[in-house]
């Protein structure tokens, strides 16, 4: 053994992978978490594109909602009673209603249809971003990317959604965030 380890000094320390290899490479681009900061432009992009679009059917229910609200009070105030006016009622529930049928829907076409197909909305597309499953570190199912938009989507409404997001900050190694781990997925750098 001493005459092979001195007849082939290198061999001695044992095989060492090929400095370049591209197999390696293309792993490692698809499997590493994406730097915190293009998650968050990724984010930043995509809820402006998702509150623009729940914002156009939102904003003109407001107006009629605080219209019909209005109306309600001075109605009160005419009958000399006192009177309790509740500013969600059959109208304003479904005014409501549409706005988060529009959040729902949206969601679906603009983060979930899109994560399933390419991995990416348009905001994880500019940044250099992709969601792929935690397992395969390919993309993700349908099932999956609904799922990761349905408890974000949620969390969010329900105002828990800041401590989902920030949730990544402290998860290791993944840094996934509530809906990531419940579509058992993780933001990836995009290896293209």
């Amino acid at each position: 053994m001493q005459q092979l380890a001195q007849a082939h000094p290198g061999d001695a320390m044992g095989w060492k992978p090929p400095k370049d290899d591209p197999f390696l490479r293309m792993g490692q681009a698809q499997g590493r978490p994406a730097a915190l900061g293009r998650r968050l432009a990724a984010r930043l992009v995509d809820t402006a594109v998702l509150a623009g679009a729940v914002g156009a059917a939102a904003v003109p229910l407001w107006g009629r909602s605080v219209d019909h609200i209005d109306e309600k009070v001075r109605q009160a105030k005419q009958s000399g009673q006192t009177v309790t006016v509740w500013l969600l009622d059959g109208t304003t529930g479904t005014y409501l209603g549409i706005v988060l049928g529009v959040l729902l829907l949206f969601g679906v076409l603009y983060e979930a249809l899109p994560t399933a197909k390419w991995g990416r909305t348009l905001g994880k597309k500019l940044c250099g971003v992709r969601v792929l499953d935690i397992e395969s570190h390919d993309t993700v199912t349908f099932g999956a990317a609904l799922r990761r938009w349905l408890v974000y989507g949620v969390l969010g409404v329900l105002v828990v959604g800041v401590v989902n997001v920030l949730w990544c900050l402290v998860d290791r190694p993944w840094r996934q965030c509530w809906h990531d781990k419940a579509a058992r997925t993780f933001v990836a750098s995009a290896g293209d």
